[in-house]
């Protein structure tokens, strides 16, 4: 049994699990850990921006994504929706379907293969989804500050998320 330490760890007497060695720093001075708090500070903010529109951030992000992709080229495959917001297919399915029976989407078969449903929103679902992402830009205004000021910021998250603008992967 190998008995060597971890990188950045020593061994405790006796052969114990091994004490790990943290760095002097603080967690605070991690990205990493600062991206982590960022990130749902963030996302508390857009939840209870969706609360009064009876939407989880999940469900915005995929009635959203909808329309935004019927807008700029017709309907979409849920794989498509899934790809898009970077979702898991089978949880895609089932949000939509809640999104379908709440009256916001309608599923179709796709005409050319009946394995591709293709989705639209409705017209309720269209008007939800515009007032929704008012609220999430707003809050992506206070959070993120003003247009112009938040450039930098969006290309470093760009970079992060491995996306370019049209957001294909880089």
């Amino acid at each position: 049994m190998d008995t060597a330490p971890p990188p950045g760890g020593t061994a405790q007497p006796g052969g114990d699990a091994p004490v790990t060695r943290f760095p002097d720093r603080t967690a605070w001075d991690r990205p990493g850990f600062l991206l982590w708090h960022a990130t749902l500070r963030w996302q508390r903010e857009v939840a209870e921006a969706l609360r009064p529109l009876e939407l989880t951030h999940v469900q915005f992000v995929l009635l959203a994504g909808t329309a935004w992709l019927t807008a700029r080229g017709g309907p979409p495959s849920q794989r498509e929706l899934a790809d898009h917001a970077g979702t898991d297919a089978m949880m895609t399915s089932q949000v939509v379907r809640a999104l379908e029976q709440r009256g916001l989407i309608r599923r179709s078969d796709d005409p050319n293969d009946a394995r591709v449903k293709r989705l639209r929103c409705t017209t309720a679902g269209r008007e939800l989804a515009a007032r929704a992402v008012t609220e999430v830009q707003a809050v992506d205004d206070r959070f993120f500050g003003a247009d112009g000021d938040r450039r930098a910021t969006v290309d470093v998250l760009r970079g992060l998320a491995g996306r370019d603008a049209d957001g294909a992967v880089t």
